[in-house]
């Protein structure tokens, strides 16, 4: 049932943001700041929820997979903090995006891999287990890569702090993670139940984070609506295109270059949603406008990643990868 649930991630994406966007009275308590748990903004929590929940879903010899596949494993991390960073400072830059646009869309092409990918291997008939593998690898080489690629790329249009940035990344996704793997570890008996219920747990956090951002943000969205879209779109076609193509050109069998192309395509979005929604990084910002239009980006991602990837699923599960009946 779980299982059923968690593969429609989707649809509940998308109805999730359509509620939103009509009526956004019923989100907008995730982002404005009048719910705080333990002193810090609901989209952080939730944030910290979906990572624990990631944490709770590996055990140690999870690790020891990077070692059995390690080729794959690099290229693929390897292309995904080239390609999208990459396409999207182009995007940004030729598009002529306002600042606090282009830093969120720069920002959102740094993250990593989202947890949902792992969903859309299964259904494209990838290889899962490098998917789960590189989320996870992905999601570790982020603490430091993500600071690093946004203060450097996103610098061409306001000053990042990038320590700033590497403090949130140590709070919302390493600590939640590690503290997840070593419950896991400690106490299995206690996490195998919770961990059944983290993906369903996860997407609701993620849809909350996404749907609160597109609440709050609806006017902007619809002023910026054309060149907005446009970019995030074409953001997300060069991830899972060139993941895809330069995966072949790599030489590496058919359902490796589907779980790559995948994991290039699929950002982790309500990463970049909650980093691009903290006081300190609007704080960037000379203007609030521009401060306010930098999580939008992360939040229209989730919708084009996640239904791009559906498409793509359906078209690849009627046909078998090489070697497979």
């Amino acid at each position: 049932m779980i299982q059923r649930i968690t593969g429609l991630f989707a649809l509940w994406t998308v109805l999730g943001t359509a509620l939103a966007w009509f009526v956004p009275e019923l989100f907008l308590w995730v982002a404005d700041g009048s719910v705080k748990p333990f002193g810090q903004s609901m989209i952080a929590v939730l944030l910290g929820i979906i990572m624990l929940g990631m944490g709770l879903t590996l055990s140690v010899e999870d690790f020891h997979r990077v070692l059995a596949m390690p080729g794959p494993v690099v290229a693929g991390v390897v292309l995904q903090f080239t390609i999208m960073p990459l396409a999207g400072i182009a995007i940004a830059t030729l598009s002529a995006l306002p600042a606090g646009l282009a830093v969120g869309l720069v920002l959102v092409s740094c993250c990593p891999g989202g947890t949902a990918s792992n969903v859309v291997a299964f259904l494209a008939r990838a290889n899962l287990a490098l998917s789960v593998t590189m989320t996870m690898a992905s999601t570790l080489v982020a603490i430091a890569l993500t600071p690093l690629l946004t203060g450097w790329l996103a610098g061409v249009f306001v000053e990042v702090d990038r320590w700033n940035l590497f403090r949130e990344m140590v709070a919302v996704v390493l600590i939640p993670v590690v503290a997840g793997v070593a419950l896991n570890r400690l106490f299995p008996r206690a996490v195998e139940p919770i961990a059944r219920y983290s993906p369903l747990v996860s997407i609701i956090a993620v849809i909350l984070i996404v749907a609160a951002i597109i609440a709050k943000s609806k006017a902007l969205i619809i002023e910026h609506a054309g060149i907005l879209l446009l970019a995030v779109l074409l953001l997300h076609l060069a991830g899972f295109g060139f993941g895809y193509i330069l995966a072949r050109l790599l030489k590496l069998r058919e359902q490796d270059r589907r779980t790559i192309s995948i994991e290039v395509g699929m950002q982790n979005s309500g990463l970049g949603s909650s980093l691009a929604s903290t006081p300190a990084f609007a704080a960037q910002f000379a203007q609030p406008i521009q401060a306010a239009l930098a999580p939008v980006p992360s939040a229209i991602s989730s919708i084009y990643h996640v239904v791009i990837g559906s498409l793509l699923a359906a078209w690849w599960r009627r046909r078998a990868p090489d070697g497979e009946e």
